[in-house]
């Protein structure tokens, strides 16, 4: 991917996911956010971007990792339930991900609108799935694509 070919049109997300639920929904080709709900799913569109950023490796007892691990395209406009269990039927949403490498948020909190000289860039993840700027997406990306990026490679599903 040209990180300069990307659409005028599209606009640029988060998704605050664990690591272990990224890779879940990296090898189905699908997103889910915000503990199955759809709303936020609907706010995208088909050629909007979406990183995800884990806090944490696992939901509740995973080590701290802080990391962008996820970057892909939303390839159509279909928001869609999928029944993981009896008692458990999340929304969805395709995703079309990129092989990448992870980005330790350490290393881009000054360089990020939405976290520079901020003490508690943090709070802007509590929410789960937010936009951002273009040019913050466009940041973000080129340490996840780039041979320099930070962290280790991840092999592709």
């Amino acid at each position: 991917m040209k990180l300069d070919e990307i659409s005028e049109q599209s606009r640029f997300w988060i998704g605050v996911v664990s690591e272990s639920h990224v890779k879940i929904g990296e090898q189905g080709g699908f997103a889910q956010l915000c503990h199955g709900k759809s709303a936020h799913l609907r706010k995208m569109r088909a050629g909007d971007w979406l990183i995800y950023y884990s806090p944490r490796t696992d939901m509740s007892v995973g080590s701290p990792l802080q990391a962008f691990t996820a970057i892909g395209e939303v390839i159509d406009d279909q928001v869609y339930e999928y029944r993981m269990s009896e008692s458990f039927v999340p929304f969805r949403r395709n995703i079309s991900y990129l092989p990448c490498r992870e980005a330790k948020i350490r290393y881009l909190l000054e360089q990020l609108s939405f976290t520079r000289g901020k003490r508690n860039w943090g709070y802007s993840f509590r929410y789960g799935h937010f936009e951002i700027e273009r040019e913050d997406f466009l940041t973000i990306a080129d340490a996840m694509l780039s041979h320099e990026a930070i962290g280790s490679c991840r092999s592709e599903a």
